[in-house]
């Protein structure tokens, strides 16, 4: 999708060195930034920023990384990138100091897979039309990056092509914005990429791909995108890893991390990692299903959450997962409830972890809401709408006869899904606590927090229409 290639000669006509992906905007600092692009053959290009060239020398192929630095924070700079006899020039702004409390706007969305209506809501994989008019309205409002967590594409392959072409369509949708401002991406299940096994039934037996350093949804993803490298390890060492002299697990790789700008902290976490998409096959197969944190990455998040609280130059921070803690409609049979069925858990090696997922949800709120004091809201998608919804100790969390301890909760925390990037809709559901949403709606739907301080504003709006959908003070 709105692919290009360079040409050169007076004809017959011979295809030239050409960015085909990028240059993208990543990794955004106060001080430079990290610029990625693919070109069509192996080369060695240059970026040239305010009259300093930068290279990386280990690179001779057609996946490009570069890190800018020594800029000036909170500077508009031009950047310029050099491959063969050719060049294109873009811009972008660095950060602000950290911890400098400037007034600024960030951007958040989910869940653009395809959907219907043919044409560029249906792009193989991506629904490139509402892409475009969300990427659109986040530079109108002057977003500095925009996040995205999770269901780019619609995914569940078992073909490495499929896949990257998926992504290709869902980068080339936001491409001539990603050149200025970061697109920050977190996965989701729909990132699954599978080994597929024939058991006669419609779907076979899936697994996450392996060998998992090569092939895994996790490895295909931190291909595709450039995060921080800042995240959990993998899973091995855990209390159920079975051997602890071999990896057993797939390495998280770039599906986890956090980073800062400014006065606030983004964290980003995968509840998709070494996914099996049939809960009911785990116990045969093993791996995780959907939405269960494992114990190396809640303790990475512990940890992360931990330095944060101590760092003075950080008021806010936002937690980002495709997954809710509380689903409102189309995924009460999974994400962190599954109907209130605590059995659901990974199996490792055949048997089953400790913990299941409403334990581990609670584990997950503890860290949330009553060990950290700076965490304003939880960021979701995986449910086709934009839905507001107040936890506290008040909110109905546990299914009848619930046997396990359960966690009192000491302050308020906001859960914002908003998986509306062009997903089909869902409707509402009623749950034990629907009464806790403040709003719901199924029409497309951008958040723009404007963070002035120790103040932080949320307005939705409708990428397709402008239409202000809600505004409301979150402290």
């Amino acid at each position: 999708y709105d692919g290009r290639i360079n040409i050169r000669g007076k004809g017959p006509f011979q295809p030239d060195l050409t960015l085909t992906e990028g240059p993208f905007v990543n990794e955004l600092s106060a001080d430079g930034a990290v610029i990625s692009f693919e070109t069509n053959k192996p080369c060695m290009p240059q970026i040239t920023v305010d009259g300093k060239t930068y290279s990386n020398l280990k690179e001779n192929g057609t996946h490009h990384e570069i890190q800018i630095s020594g800029l000036e924070p909170g500077k508009q700079y031009a950047y310029t990138v050099k491959y063969g006899d050719n060049s294109e020039t873009y811009s972008f702004k660095t950060a602000p100091k950290e911890g400098s409390r400037t007034a600024f706007t960030f951007a958040y969305a989910s869940d653009s897979r395809k959907a219907t209506g043919g044409g560029e809501r249906d792009i193989y994989g991506v629904n490139a039309y509402v892409m475009k008019r969300m990427a659109v309205l986040a530079a109108k409002e002057n977003a500095v990056f925009m996040q995205f967590t999770g269901d780019l594409i619609n995914g569940y392959s078992s073909r490495i092509g499929q896949q990257r072409l998926e992504y290709v369509n869902w980068k080339h949708s936001v491409e001539p914005f990603w050149h200025y401002f970061p697109f920050v991406i977190a996965p989701g299940n729909h990132e699954a990429f599978l080994k597929v096994f024939d058991n006669g039934s419609r779907y076979g037996v899936s697994v996450d791909n392996f060998p998992f350093k090569k092939v895994s949804a996790e490895k295909v993803f931190s291909d595709e995108f450039v995060n921080p490298p800042n995240g959990p390890v993998s899973e091995d060492g855990a209390v159920y890893d079975p051997d602890k002299k071999k990896a057993d697990f797939p390495p998280y790789d770039e599906t986890a991390y956090y980073y800062i700008y400014d006065n606030i902290a983004v964290v980003a976490l995968n509840s998709n990692y070494w996914y099996t998409p049939n809960p009911h096959q785990i116990p045969l197969t093993g791996g995780n299903l959907h939405a269960y944190i494992m114990d190396n990455q809640l303790q990475w998040l512990k940890n992360t959450l931990a330095k944060l609280q101590k760092d003075d130059r950080i008021d806010h921070i936002f937690v980002t997962i495709h997954t809710p803690a509380f689903p409102n409609a189309g995924h009460s049979g999974d994400d962190m409830w599954y109907h209130g069925n605590n059995n659901m858990r990974p199996w490792v090696a055949g048997k089953p972890v400790e913990k299941g997922i409403i334990e581990r949800r609670d584990q997950f709120l503890n860290l949330l809401i009553n060990e950290n004091t700076k965490v304003l809201a939880l960021l979701c998608g995986d449910e086709h709408n934009y839905t507001r919804m107040l936890i506290n100790d008040s909110t109905p969390r546990y299914p009848k006869g619930y046997d396990k301890p359960k966690v009192a909760l000491k302050r308020h925390l906001w859960q914002i899904t908003n998986g509306s990037a062009g997903a089909p809709y869902y409707g509402q559901e009623k749950l034990p606590w629907s009464g806790f949403v403040k709003e719901y709606t199924t029409e497309h739907a951008l958040m723009l927090f404007d963070v002035k301080g120790k103040k932080v504003t949320l307005r939705v709006i409708n990428p397709d229409t402008f239409e202000k959908i809600e505004q409301v003070n979150l402290n």
